[in-house]
């Protein structure tokens, strides 16, 4: 019986300390890249970050271009987008005492920060640069859902004139009453009739006309675009 006293104490104690381990919340910081040539990481009172404590934070990164990417590394830590995707994505990390440095791969040298977590070592060299070409420009094909067909650029607005290249051409197939069919010079691809839904092809545009049109209706949902 002599003994209830500090098990009573001790079971206190617990319930005392419980709220407060519950009640502790993660630091967040935000990183931002695109859609020009510009990449930050701020606090959670929007200030450029340049130097952090070690420890646990949760950093939310928006990803605003397909042709940047908001890599991040150091002591412990290697995160990246990818630089033909956009969204929102957040990391966990642990940064430990060092330097840590948030850059754009296929632009090191103009979209490059760095910032130091304690008390750093003497700083790392670079990653070497990667050799991942960028990804070769957007276009968007639809066709439907009623007699329409159309071809855009990447901002949604409708060609008239593209230059000679490689392209990635996101294709919006969105009825099951005519497909999108592409014929240019050394250029022949198309989806089905029956086929709704997205898929994407890698083609290389040279110097010509461009045509586009439904193979059920080819004389009246079509166009045209000058390559050169």
């Amino acid at each position: 019986m002599r003994f209830r006293g500090p098990a009573l104490l001790v079971a206190a104690a617990a319930v005392v300390l419980a709220p407060a381990a519950l009640g502790a919340t993660v630091p967040q910081l935000f990183g931002t890249v695109g859609p020009g040539f510009t990449i930050d990481l701020d606090d959670a009172g929007g200030a450029t970050v340049t130097k952090l404590d070690p420890g646990t934070y949760q950093i939310q990164v928006r990803d605003l271009s397909d042709e940047h990417n908001f890599h991040l590394f150091g002591p412990g830590v290697n995160e990246s987008t990818s630089v033909d995707g956009t969204g929102t994505v957040t990391w966990t990390v642990t940064l430990a005492n060092g330097n840590y440095t948030l850059l754009c791969d296929p632009h090191p040298i103009e979209m490059r920060r760095t910032f130091v977590a304690g008390t750093p070592p003497p700083p790392a060299p670079l990653p070497p640069p990667t050799t991942t070409p960028p990804p070769p420009p957007r276009l968007l094909a639809t066709v439907g859902p009623r007699k329409t067909i159309s071809l855009r650029n990447a901002r949604g607005v409708v060609l008239k004139r593209v230059k000679p290249g490689v392209y990635r051409i996101v294709v919006r197939d969105r009825t099951k009453a005519h497909n999108f069919h592409l014929v240019g010079k050394g250029v022949n691809r198309k989806s089905g009739i029956a086929f709704v839904g997205t898929t994407t092809w890698k083609v290389k545009l040279s110097a010509g006309t461009l045509r586009f049109f439904s193979d059920r209706a080819p004389k009246t949902v079509r166009g045209s675009v000058v390559v050169r």
